[in-house]
């Protein structure tokens, strides 16, 4: 079972629709909360590292 969390950026006045993420050892999974049981984003630690790096550089 998945532990998924909210940013603590996510608060009532955006609906608390946001990105969940789920963290493991192995993985990291990203889902839109808005549509938890459709499809997820599934990324090995480091190359999370480096999407999360693309994000922040991302006009």
């Amino acid at each position: 079972m998945e532990n998924w969390r909210k940013s603590s950026y996510s608060g009532p006045d955006d609906g608390n629709n946001c990105v969940e993420i789920a963290t493991h050892p192995t993985h990291i999974s990203i889902r839109d909360s808005k549509t938890p049981t459709t499809a997820t984003l599934t990324f090995p630690p480091a190359t999370f590292s480096v999407f999360l790096d693309a994000l922040k550089t991302t006009p």
